[in-house]
């Protein structure tokens, strides 16, 4: 199992000025994954989409030159990599030279393949393209005026239920909030469920979203428990969950599962991100 004492995370660090993909640090799904207690196979699918707002590389003139990176990580990846020490890796291009932008895609694209395990895709949108980057809330029912006579201190999937005849919706959430399980601090999240199936109680939904409040866990780990914990509680036909994670360290981290085929919903940034 990982041991995040030897993370960045919670350390003071010194910022390196040369290309180093050490700086990478690894994490394994496979122990929190088990916490899950499915089986072998996972019931999901799905990509987490990272959206990097601070990367910066000199040309070939020594110029600065800089773009917005989104990284799409499998979620079938053996690893994941934690966000600061991606901050870290990042930051270290700032004063390297590459011949054109397409280099630094593939610089990152392979060295972010080779810590997750998987094949990672990478793309750059130059300053020529961020007025047309999309922005937009997630679509769906909000169940933020719904009214809670408790808020658990944990997540309780007892709380989950789902009966009467089918129905197929998209119920969003603002007010999710996990916390860093290294550092403790805050991770602030927009959330979407959607779901075909008996309709879920939706005091029961949000009182259970709500209840993450004090839960240590990263960005993927809390959607999987989401979704693992919807999908056996409440049995639907077809369910998928999606976060959009605010930013931190210049960096937003949106996971996506899914029990079909259907593709992750288009990388929007939210106004909070």
């Amino acid at each position: 199992m990982t041991d995040l004492r030897a993370s960045p995370l919670g350390h003071a660090t010194t910022w390196a000025d040369g290309y180093d993909p050490r700086l990478l640090f690894a994490v394994e799904r496979a122990p929190l994954r088990a916490e899950l207690e499915f089986s072998d196979a996972l019931p999901f699918r799905g990509i987490d989409v990272w959206n990097c707002y601070e990367l910066s590389w000199l040309g070939a003139s020594g110029k600065p030159e800089i773009a917005i990176a989104t990284f799409e990580v499998p979620a079938d990846s053996p690893r994941i990599v934690e966000s600061k020490s991606v901050k870290l890796y990042l930051t270290a291009l700032n004063l390297v030279r590459f011949a054109a932008r397409e280099d630094v895609a593939a610089t990152i694209e392979r060295d972010l393949s080779a810590a997750t395990g998987a094949s990672v895709a990478v793309a750059l949108d130059g300053p020529e393209a961020f007025g047309t980057l999309p922005r937009g809330e997630l679509a769906g029912a909000s169940l933020d005026a719904v009214s809670l006579e408790a808020v658990d201190a944990v997540p309780d999937a007892d709380v989950l239920r789902a009966e009467g005849a089918p129905v197929a919706e998209a119920l969003v959430t603002r007010l999710f909030r996990s916390v860093c399980p290294v550092t403790g601090q805050p991770d602030y999240a927009s959330l979407q469920l959607r779901y075909r199936g008996r309709r879920i109680d939706r005091a029961g939904l949000l009182r259970y979203f709500v209840s993450f409040r004090r839960h240590a866990g990263f960005h993927e780990h809390c959607v999987e428990r989401i979704f693992v914990d919807v999908w056996e509680r409440c049995r639907p036909e077809a369910l998928a969950v999606y976060a959009r994670f605010t930013r931190r360290g210049g960096i937003d981290i949106n996971p996506f599962r899914t029990s079909g085929d259907d593709a992750p919903p288009p990388n929007a940034r939210t106004a909070r991100q």
